[in-house]
């Protein structure tokens, strides 16, 4: 059947994905409250008993909100590596034993036919990761919260069919915003999030004929917008000689206050 997914939400006030197979149903982050989550998810006509278990990014709070209602709600297992497992133990409440699964970093599981397989990331949080997902030849790459990309990063990207990639702010409207200086730096460094040029140096390198679609995620609502993001992500790219047409690659839209059309990788 292949993976099918939908990006419930995305932002800096809360983040979860959804990726389906048809046999493995998995959500990513619950980064919204448990009764926001269910909104988002009747919106695309499920509930929280379709979900087999929840794989976390990173412990900060627009990515586990909602994670420890949800998980109790639906006796769902949630899957983290030991640095997330250590970090979340006050955020999100008693989970049973049983709901406890490590996923270490750099390693893969398989719910039925799809394989999932965590990768590290750069961002100031105590173990974060992206993932991939497989399902025979197609795949899926779930990349956000990235203060710069590394070798090993960019090697996890490659070969993507779609691709979930942050480009979090616009640089100058980040440098002229109301955020103190503090928090500008710590966005700008290497800890911190993913900018639009960043972004788009990113996807020049890695870009082949097979990556179809790349959805823009985790945008700033104070420090960009979406169509702003799409022009200098492309922009990024073609001034390092990297030109697509429409027809060939696209970029596409996340939002923070409802979910996109359910998408399958496999779709051309």
């Amino acid at each position: 059947m292949g993976i099918s997914f939908t990006i419930l939400s995305s932002g800096s006030t809360g983040n979860a994905t959804v990726v389906h197979n048809g046999e493995t149903t998995l959500m990513i982050d619950a980064g919204l409250s448990a009764k926001r989550i269910e909104e988002l998810l009747a919106m695309r006509e499920m509930t929280g008993h379709n979900i087999d278990g929840i794989l976390v990014t990173h412990e900060h709070s627009d990515h586990i909100k909602g994670l420890g209602a949800i998980a109790r709600k639906y006796d769902l297992p949630i899957y983290a590596n030991s640095g997330t497992w250590g970090a979340l133990e006050k955020g999100i409440g008693n989970i049973p034993e049983h709901n406890r699964i490590v996923l270490e970093t750099g390693q893969y599981r398989d719910f039925g036919s799809m394989r999932v397989e965590s990768f590290a990331i750069s961002h100031d949080a105590a173990e974060p990761v992206g993932y991939n997902f497989y399902d025979g030849k197609e795949k899926l790459c779930v990349a956000t919260d990235l203060g710069y990309v590394s070798d090993k990063v960019r090697t996890a990207m490659e070969g993507s069919d779609v691709l979930v990639l942050e480009a979090n702010h616009d640089i100058e409207m980040l440098r002229m915003g109301r955020y103190p200086w503090n928090t500008k730096r710590r966005i700008l460094g290497d800890l911190g999030h993913l900018s639009n040029d960043a972004a788009g140096a990113v996807l020049s390198e890695i870009l082949t004929g097979r990556t179809k679609r790349t959805y823009l995620a985790h945008l700033s609502r104070d420090h960009n917008m979406m169509e702003l993001a799409k022009m200098s992500v492309r922009g990024g790219m073609e001034d390092r000689g990297c030109f697509y047409k429409d027809s060939e690659f696209k970029l596409c839209d996340t939002f923070y206050d409802q979910p996109t059309p359910w998408d399958k990788v496999s779709q051309s």
